[in-house]
């Protein structure tokens, strides 16, 4: 039988990481930067959007590469469940940080001080408000995420849609309280290229404890795997 397995460059998985959370940070905190320039001609509705389809429009195209982290949560996630090694790990977190930045001065070249409006920072009832928030919103991302991508009874096809959908869902209806990154690389880019600094150890801790706690509820919650055919007599 003949060998179909892909041989792909050695750092396609990371460049796959790299653009795809680029895309993330220059559409979706991109958008929120063009509402602040446009005084509102975005909206918070539009920008939830934004933020949705971008990482299903992601994971189409770098699923099948990289499995389309485009979040340090995510990939501390994978590594937990020992699904990537500590040095890809490392590597993904890396790239998605690259990236990020690179979005995040991408925006500043468009839109100058009005980059300030990408940034993450706690609005309504402070740092304390906005950490409980990333850990909630970033516990059902990764359970999302863990049961439509490691989970072969779970709807993999769909993959995209359920976590662009979520992502769409937090951002639209929590972005107000602090943004609702869920993403320490979608915040780290934005603060780079603003200056804007304001809690930013929230937008780390928030999301790494949601992935953690995600881990151990998903790792309850799970049934074995079903045998795959019968034992012999």
């Amino acid at each position: 039988m003949s060998d179909r397995r892909v041989h792909r460059h050695p750092i396609a998985p990371y460049l796959a990481e790299a653009l795809g959370t680029f895309a993330l940070v220059f559409a979706g905190p991109g958008a929120a930067a063009v509402n602040t320039a446009s005084s509102g001609g975005v909206e918070n509705v539009g920008v939830g959007l934004s933020f949705g389809l971008i990482v299903m429009s992601a994971i189409f195209t770098f699923g099948h590469v990289s499995g389309a982290h485009i979040n340090p949560a995510v990939s501390l996630a994978f590594r937990l469940l020992g699904r990537i090694d500590n040095v890809k790990f490392v590597a993904y977190v890396a790239a998605q940080l690259i990236g990020a930045v690179l979005g995040g001065l991408a925006i500043y070249a468009v839109l100058g001080s009005d980059v300030d409006g990408a940034a993450t920072v706690p609005n309504i009832g402070g740092w304390d408000s906005a950490l409980v928030v990333e850990v909630i919103l970033t516990l059902f991302l990764a359970m999302v995420i863990l049961a439509v991508a490691t989970d072969d009874r779970a709807q993999g096809a769909f993959a995209a849609i359920a976590i662009g959908g979520y992502v769409a869902f937090a951002a639209t209806g929590w972005g107000s309280v602090a943004g609702a990154s869920m993403n320490p690389a979608r915040s780290f880019g934005p603060a780079v290229a603003s200056g804007v600094w304001d809690y930013h150890w929230v937008y780390w801790a928030g999301p790494i404890v949601g992935a953690v706690l995600a881990v151990v509820t998903y790792e309850i919650l799970r049934a074995p795997p079903e045998p795959s055919a019968k034992e012999p007599r």
